[in-house]
């Protein structure tokens, strides 16, 4: 067969079109699905009964767990613990069950444990064996997770329980990724930024106005941590009284306070980054013990085998960026993926075209985990 100049150019470009279908056809396709997912995400639907939200029980080393568990029909490709944030909802937070949601339609067995802590807006250390737990409990559900595959998938301050239950010994093996929105690594610097509003940058200094809400949250999350009742019934107070109204007076309260009152809310007011570590050290021990065990910082993060997938917004108001930089590096060798981007607000996503195109990346690097093809 004669084959002539243009059926030479167009039987060139069909078997370089096939060997690229054979070669990438499936990260193609990844990205067309990773698509399909960002739109899901992002669309805000009210509509979302195909995918089933059942609140469980379960029972795991004699202990007994509470979770909601989110399928949708069709294939299962891998199972998926998802820790929402610090919010009064929690697992009812209407973001988290339409991330959820989106997840399950994506191919994922979807286990929010019920963390009640979250609710109080308290992140604790003892939160990693209850995650442990519930890994080991949704890896063992063959007709949920068929493949085996499992991660973690974590918002905000989660992060830490999430990360240090994937150096957990009895799942570490098992962790396939580890999936990070608005995530730490030294909570020094964190509660430094939260108070003052300042952060380090290549060797820049840095400021953002502090979060009023993110400020409180900490307030009300370490509440229970203080060992006179009447400053926490005092704080709980404040903290109302300020959520109404931030100008609102307040020396009433603060007279009452005892000495480790008085310490917290110092440490909260203070908006001189060179005080923080001083102020820190005057905390009530249980407050300062709570931060040392959730600091990842102070983990040996060599020991981590799943890789990282990081995404964090550079104008986070809870957690500056930097944090998921130096969690990336500090747990580098292990695959990991990091993604700044604009418009991302902490956990609400508002972004411009070219950080689309990013957190497009980071999904289809989870939509490749769950497939178990993660590439290097």
């Amino acid at each position: 067969m004669i084959v002539r100049p243009a059926h030479f150019i167009l039987l060139s470009f069909l078997l370089v079109l096939g060997l690229f279908v054979t070669l990438w056809g499936r990260s193609v396709l990844r990205y067309v699905e990773a698509g399909i997912l960002l739109v899901d995400i992002v669309a805000d639907r009210e509509e979302r009964h195909e995918v089933q939200r059942q609140h469980i029980d379960y029972r795991h080393k004699g202990r007994n767990r509470k979770a909601d568990l989110y399928r949708a029909p069709g294939e299962i490709k891998a199972g998926l613990i998802l820790l929402p944030g610090v919010a009064e909802l929690g697992g009812d937070d209407p973001r988290l069950i339409r991330f959820a949601s989106s997840l399950s339609r994506a191919g994922f067995a979807v286990l929010v444990p019920e963390l009640p802590g979250l609710r109080r807006l308290r992140v604790s250390s003892s939160d990693t064996e209850e995650v442990a737990d519930a890994f080991a409990w949704l890896s063992a559900q063959t007709d949920l997770v068929p493949s085996g595959r499992m991660g973690l998938a974590a918002f905000s301050y989660a992060s830490g329980p999430a990360i240090l239950a994937a150096l957990h010994e009895r799942i570490r093996e098992q962790v396939g990724f580890v999936f990070v929105v608005g995530g730490y690594y030294d909570l020094l610097r964190v509660v430094t930024f939260l108070t003052t509003g300042y952060f380090t940058y290549q060797g820049r200094q840095y400021y953002l106005p502090p979060d009023n809400y993110g400020k409180w949250a900490f307030v009300v999350g370490n509440i229970d941590r203080l060992e006179n009742r009447e400053d926490q019934r005092l704080l709980r107070l404040m903290a109302r009284r300020l959520g109404r109204n931030p100008d609102a007076a307040t020396q009433d309260i603060v007279s009452k306070l005892s000495a480790g009152g008085r310490a917290l809310l110092s440490f909260i007011s203070n908006r001189d980054p060179a005080r923080v570590a001083d102020l820190l050290s005057d905390l009530p021990h249980d407050i300062r013990e709570e931060l040392s065990a959730l600091n990842l910082a102070g983990q040996d993060l060599s020991k981590l085998r799943a890789p990282l997938i990081l995404v964090h917004g550079y104008e986070d108001p809870m957690i500056p960026f930097p944090e998921s930089i130096a969690l990336a590096q500090a747990a580098s060798g292990n695959r990991n993926r990091l993604y700044l981007v604009h418009g991302l607000m902490h956990v609400d996503i508002v972004p411009g075209l070219a950080d689309r195109w990013r957190l497009l990346q980071a999904l289809h690097d989870l939509l490749a985990a769950r497939d178990g093809v993660l590439p290097n």
